[in-house]
């Protein structure tokens, strides 16, 4: 409860609220009908100015607005305001003759933070602001705490993630980054939707932790005294769907993953899972440049989009290239197969310095290859395909290799983007893959899939072959608004709690440590 104690400076705050209500005024007042934001306000009276020919002393009609005080200034019987709203600042011009004596008074008791309704003409001042003549203020929330430097900026970067609503009060392109990513995950939608795919919802409670290779959030559901997880992906769920006759389909939703928390990771994110009947990767593979040039040609029409000091080209077609030979590439080994000798691959790995496991197969130890050696250098979009099958238990096999399956990951800036197959739709082969995943599991894999009989029993009744896609929404618009960290573009994102450090044993502190070293490093 520390945080909760109330400064000076909050205590004075206080009392005043305390005086204002003894005489009878509401410091927290109720609605107020704006005609006009600051933006509006402003092209408003420009719009009005250049239709006539006296621009002198020209005003408008009323208006009525409304916003957070960033500043003010005394200058005897004047006094001007700076209040901003979602839209911008706007300059307030208030005079005692005008306003009133009293409720010019009332002004020693407004402070940075305040909240206000103004209503008054608009007019050009001689310095050529365009500002609104205050004819009435109207007290709507007074605020206790001060705002961080007088709207000068929150700059410690844990606070502004803790208190993202200061963050956003005082740091107008924190504001922006979200009203781009609002207007980006709505690109996305119309693209799908205009495509003919049906947008669903499915079930983020799970019996069984299904549709990727991660560890779940496990929760309880008292009613039914029965085990739960917060899903990891809805992807089973939504080929179910396929299954009943649903051809086109796709979820954009979070989900959840108890995992690790870093620059590129938060347990809480945002997905979208598309699933098309009749197609394949290939299909996904058109999709997937489709949807994400869509968004991003909605702000860099050329599709050279900056991002941390590089300009990624994102004119079709991306690149396309084999996990296997880009290994091989790296390795100088021609002779590494996803069957080859594991004495073979682990060689390649040691020589590299990729840490591996003494269980992992030679497919994974080629696969950590790439993760640790491979993706970081892969700056323009680019898919990857031909992943091993044992990596892969939800994709169709290649027919070209038995140990390959059709599957891609795309990657941008060394960072996965988007994952997609084509999907497994034979029940038996699926039902095998599910017991190898049991079988590595009890080997101690804790992120390998569960066994979900009735995605069994939905496949035994006939899915039709089809294209799968998953995209990670966040990561696109990291990329987007050139937004260095996912928290940057999550507005609530997962920290860790915060205590004292008087109160954190050795371990707490050393976590501490790691993850803000993660954080700037990974």
């Amino acid at each position: 409860m520390e945080e909760l104690k109330l400064n000076q400076t909050q205590e004075q705050r206080l009392q005043v609220i305390e005086d204002l209500r003894k005489e009878g005024i509401d410091p927290y007042g109720a609605r107020f009908d704006r005609s006009h934001s600051a933006e509006e306000a402003q092209a408003y009276f420009a719009d009005a100015e250049a239709k006539i020919e006296e621009k002198e002393h020209f005003t408008t009609g009323p208006v009525k607005i409304a916003g957070r005080i960033i500043s003010k200034r005394d200058q005897g019987k004047t006094a001007f305001i700076h209040i901003a709203d979602q839209s911008g600042k706007i300059q307030i011009y208030i005079r005692k003759d005008v306003l009133g004596e009293e409720p010019f008074a009332m002004l020693k008791r407004f402070y940075a933070g305040d909240i206000i309704g103004v209503e008054g003409p608009a007019f050009r001042t001689r310095t050529g602001e365009i500002s609104i003549r205050a004819e009435k203020i109207t007290i709507l929330s007074k605020s206790i705490t001060p705002p961080p430097e007088k709207f000068h900026g929150l700059t410690d970067v844990e606070m502004r993630y803790r208190q993202r609503y200061v963050d956003l009060m005082s740091n107008p392109e924190v504001r922006d980054t979200f009203v781009k990513r609002s207007q980006i995950v709505q690109s996305i939608r119309e693209y799908m939707t205009g495509k003919d795919f049906l947008e669903v919802e499915t079930p983020m409670m799970h019996t069984v932790a299904g549709g990727a290779a991660a560890r779940p959030f496990v929760t309880h559901h008292n009613a039914l005294d029965m085990e739960l997880f917060l899903r990891i992906a809805p992807e089973l769920y939504l080929k179910r769907l396929l299954v009943g006759g649903f051809e086109r389909v796709f979820e954009i939703n979070r989900n959840f993953r108890n995992e690790g928390i870093s620059i590129k990771h938060n347990p809480e994110f945002t997905m979208m899972e598309v699933y098309q009947a009749y197609g394949d990767m290939e299909t996904m593979m058109e999709l997937t440049e489709e949807v994400i040039c869509h968004a991003a040609g909605k702000i860099f029409e050329d599709l050279q989009v900056p991002y941390q000091e590089q300009t990624l080209n994102f004119k079709r077609p991306w690149r396309r290239v084999q996990l296997l030979d880009l290994v091989k590439e790296a390795t100088g080994c021609n002779e590494l197969a996803y069957n080859c000798p594991r004495d073979l691959a682990a060689a390649q790995a040691h020589k590299l310095h990729v840490p591996i496991e003494p269980v992992d197969s030679s497919a994974k130890i080629i696969v950590k290859i790439f993760d640790e050696k491979i993706e970081a250098t892969l700056m323009n979009p680019t898919f990857v395909y031909g992943y091993p099958k044992e990596t892969s238990p939800l994709a169709k096999g290649s027919k070209d290799d038995p140990t390959r399956v059709d599957r891609f990951e795309l990657f941008i800036y060394g960072r996965e983007i988007a994952n997609a197959f084509s999907e497994l739709n034979d029940s038996e082969e699926q039902l095998k893959r599910f017991e190898g995943q049991l079988q590595q599991r009890d080997a101690g894999d804790d992120e390998a899939h569960q066994m979900d009989s009735d995605y069994i029993n939905a496949l035994r009744y006939g899915m039709p072959p089809a294209g799968g896609l998953g995209i990670g929404i966040d990561r696109v618009i990291m990329l987007l608004t050139n937004s260095a960290s996912i928290r940057d573009v999550i507005l609530f994102p997962t920290l860790r709690r915060r205590v004292a450090d008087s109160d954190q044993s050795e371990e707490e502190k050393q976590n501490a440590v790691e993850e803000k070293t993660q954080d700037v490093t990974e």
